[in-house]
């Protein structure tokens, strides 16, 4: 994986590899916190990292190193996110080429639709 100058937001993370549909990807890190400390959090950070787990428990992937925080948000997503238990996996949704920056439906998140949307897709909501 590398992160990169992103034309959807930013920098994004890109795959140096090809991926097969189902494949996992890897693994989101980040502090572990409580739900309610990730939505307190959540209210204060321009930048929002974090994904609600499982057991009232949320990783704040702010200072996460293997660059899954920078996973931009798509509304036509190359990638889906799984909860198991306290982790969140990434898995390719079809096969995904060499060089393809990797994309995830944020879908219901801590922007409240408040975010206009930027992934450029033909079928874009607008908003987050």
């Amino acid at each position: 994986m590398e992160v990169k100058t992103s034309v959807i937001e930013g920098r994004g993370l890109y795959t140096k590899v090809p991926l097969r549909p189902r494949q996992k990807i890897g693994e989101y890190e980040g502090e572990r916190i409580s739900q309610r400390e990730g939505r307190r959090r959540a209210k204060i950070q321009k930048w929002i990292a974090i994904v609600e787990v499982n057991n009232g428990k949320s990783i704040d992937g702010a200072e996460e190193t293997t660059g899954f925080r920078f996973i931009n948000h798509s509304c036509t997503p190359n990638t889906f996110m799984r909860i198991i238990g306290e982790r969140a996996e990434f898995y390719a949704l079809h096969p995904i080429k060499a060089g393809t920056e990797l994309t995830l439906d944020y879908g219901d998140s801590h922007h409240n639709g408040e975010l206009a949307c930027t992934c450029g897709s033909r079928k874009c909501r607008k908003f987050l």
